[in-house]
């Protein structure tokens, strides 16, 4: 009896790991390809930001920074943040995008995370 508990209770976690990831994966691919998704980390954030402050902290405001550290553009984005904040509608890497467009994906990114991405933020 107390094994068939056990093999059910890993069985729910299972499915529950597996709907998480499922639903994880539906919302990055909605953010690749620049689907209007809900904000979840902070709803009020983003459009009063300041990019070109946040940009001057972060690269000295280079837009076309590329450094080798893995952070690219005036916004320092890594890849995998330009990548799921839809960045790649745009240019392969940040640095490669004009401001305009950095700042597009910076407003669509602090909507999903929040401006915790920006330590100048």
């Amino acid at each position: 009896m107390t094994s068939r508990r056990n093999v059910h209770a890993g069985s729910r976690r299972g499915a529950h790991g597996s709907r998480i990831r499922t639903v994880l994966m539906v919302l990055a691919t909605a953010a690749a390809l620049g689907a209007p998704v809900q904000a979840v980390a902070s709803p009020s954030v983003a459009s009063g930001a300041n990019w070109d402050a946040i940009a001057a902290c972060e690269s000295g405001g280079d837009w076309q920074a590329n450094t080798g550290n893995g952070h690219y553009g005036g916004l320092q984005f890594t890849q995998s943040s330009w990548a799921a904040a839809g960045g790649l509608r745009y240019a392969p890497r940040a640095d490669l995008a004009t401001r305009k467009e950095q700042i597009a994906v910076a407003e669509r990114l602090a909507r999903l995370q929040g401006m915790s991405a920006w330590s100048c933020a």
